[in-house]
C-alpha cells in the first residue's frame, strides 16, 4: 500500500496588523493568495512556491515562541535548498536578518528573519 503524501503545511500566525504582515511577506517574494475584502483586512493567505502562511487578527496579542522560552526562538522553519541565494535576494530588498547567514552549531546553514509581530522564521537547510 502506498503511503499517503502530505504536500505542505500552512501555519497560522496571529497578527496585530494583517496588511503590514502582507507587506512583509511581499518583501519576501510571497504573493497574496487570499485576503478578506474591504477596509478591515483581518485575515489573509500568502504563498511563495510550496510555502503558505495564514495571517489573522483576533482578540489576542501575538505570542512568538521566543517570548515563551528564549531557547525556542523559531516560530517556523522554512526549508530552502539554496539559503545563500535566498539571503542574497532578501538583502537586495533591504531586509535585515535577525541572525545572519551562517553554519549553525546544530548542522544547519541559514539565517533568521523576524517580522513586526516578533515571529522568527529560519530559512535554511541541513549542511
Amino acid at each position: 500500500m502506498t503511503r499517503p503524501r502530505i504536500g505542505s503545511i500552512a501555519p497560522c500566525f496571529i497578527s496585530r496588523n494583517v496588511p503590514a504582515g502582507i507587506k512583509f511577506y511581499q518583501l519576501l517574494g510571497f504573493e497574496i493568495e487570499y485576503q478578506v475584502p474591504g477596509d478591515d483586512v483581518f485575515f489573509a493567505i500568502v504563498q511563495r512556491d510550496g510555502a503558505m502562511i495564514f495571517l489573522k487578527s483576533v482578540e489576542a496579542d501575538p505570542l512568538p515562541n521566543s517570548l515563551r522560552n528564549a531557547s525556542a526562538r523559531w516560530d517556523a522553519y522554512m526549508s530552502v535548498e539554496d539559503p545563500d541565494g535566498l539571503a542574497t535576494e532578501f538583502l537586495s530588498r533591504g531586509l535585515v536578518f535577525t541572525s545572519p547567514l551562517q553554519d549553525t552549531h546544530d548542522g544547519l546553514r541559514g539565517f533568521e528573519l523576524k517580522d513586526a509581530d516578533g515571529y522568527v522564521r529560519f530559512f535554511g537547510r541541513s549542511r
